[in-house]
């Protein structure tokens, strides 16, 4: 079985169309064959053979397209691959990294929704798992019927059965946000974007890339000014206000972005780099 290639199945549809030089009469039904709608994809992680088979064979039979990923190298170019799956199945034992680990990194940069699989049976690895951002859990040994009825549900959940967003290739990690530099959005830990203006943007994008050094208002002028923006001497102070009353928990005493008094601002946070 390939699970790579889409049905070949065509839609055919039967009409009284005629045309003169045409093979049938006018009397005569006309074959027109109709690509088949795209099917919702779905990565099945596991590196157990027996396992990716006999899910695909599921998955198949009811109307997705399974994408087999031997380990999690296989999934994670798959999610920063132009047409990233739009629900995962994720073992937690896999040979080349813990499925807990993955788990949180795709849910770092990306809302897709994810099973694990788990043969464990502790309950804190079923916690955790919620914990880092997995949508559902099946425990092994699970029938396959029991794993289509939680992917129903999880499809129910989702806003959207729409592919993922591919992977941030560019951008900073703080705190569960996600500064994505290329696409200029900042998501928040929940997974919900946080609107930000050009302006925004752009210092928020300043004080992240140079994290733990202080800034004054005039250095962080500079860097953000753009040709033809007009320049206040209170305009980094207002972005200031603005951006903690986005991000910071309690923006009336900031963590975040402090203040150093008579010098400028510090993004007083650990910053993690990412890079696709």
């Amino acid at each position: 079985m390939a699970y790579f290639t889409p049905h070949t199945e065509h839609v055919t549809l039967f009409t009284n169309f005629w045309s003169p030089g045409s093979c049938a009469g006018p009397d005569e039904d006309v074959a027109m064959d109709l690509p088949p709608a795209p099917r919702p994809r779905i990565a099945v992680v596991d590196d157990d053979h027996a396992v990716r088979e006999a899910v695909g064979d599921m998955l198949e039979s009811n109307g997705f397209a399974p994408v087999p990923c031997r380990n999690a190298a296989d999934l994670l170019a798959l999610m920063a691959g132009e047409a990233p799956p739009g629900l995962i199945v994720l073992d937690l034992q896999l040979p080349d990294r813990d499925g807990l680990g993955v788990a949180a990194a795709i849910r770092a940069t990306s809302r897709v929704p994810i099973i694990m699989l788990t043969g464990r049976g502790e309950e804190i690895d079923r916690v955790m798992g919620l914990e880092v951002g997995a949508d559902d859990y099946v425990v092994k040994p699970f029938s396959t019927r029991e794993l289509l009825a939680r992917i129903k549900a999880v499809r129910r959940r989702s806003d959207t059965f729409a592919p993922a967003e591919p992977a941030v290739r560019r951008g900073y990690r703080f705190l569960g946000f996600v500064l994505d530099t290329e696409r200029r959005r900042l998501t928040a830990p929940s997974g919900a974007p946080v609107p930000l203006t050009v302006a925004e943007f752009d210092l928020l994008h300043a004080l992240v890339q140079r994290h733990g050094r202080v800034l004054s208002r005039e250095q962080l002028l500079e860097i953000t000014h753009r040709a033809g923006d007009e320049i206040f001497d209170r305009t980094i102070d207002v972005l200031i206000l603005r951006l903690r009353r986005k991000i910071e928990p309690t923006p009336t005493s900031p963590r975040f972005i402090r203040t150093e008094r008579g010098h400028g601002y510090v993004f007083d946070v650990k910053v993690e780099p990412l890079a696709g």
